[in-house]
């Protein structure tokens, strides 16, 4: 079983940058969706960022300009770069790659790394 393993978070003054970095243990074929979600104490788990595409990426409204998705999909790696944190970025953030293949679908995730941004 293919396992997402995430590390980079931690705690962080507002206005600092962290990077999370996201690789999987073994080998995901297929067409690839890489992102990042976070989820903070009693909200619903948002999408952060994805990279559909070589040329497409998505970014929540609220980070947008501030957080870079990058990734190598022959690879299985993902990464993201955070800057000029805000306190409201304090969550559990999660890796997600979703891969398409001609007879089933994969959703693999990690198990989350706190980022904790403090005022």
């Amino acid at each position: 079983q293919v396992q997402l393993v995430e590390s980079g978070g931690g705690l962080v003054q507002a206005g600092g940058s962290l990077k999370l970095s996201c690789v999987a243990s073994g080998s995901i074929f297929g067409d690839k969706t890489m992102a990042w979600y976070r989820q903070a104490p009693g909200m619903q788990s948002e999408l952060v960022a994805r990279k559909v595409s070589s040329s497409r990426t998505d970014y929540a409204d609220s980070v947008k300009g501030r957080f870079t998705i990058s990734g190598d999909s022959a690879k299985n790696t993902v990464d993201l770069q955070m800057n000029s944190l805000k306190p409201e970025d304090t969550a559990v953030y999660y890796c997600n790659i979703k891969a398409r293949t001609p007879w089933k679908d994969y959703d693999y995730w990690g198990q989350g790394t706190q980022v904790t941004v403090s005022s």
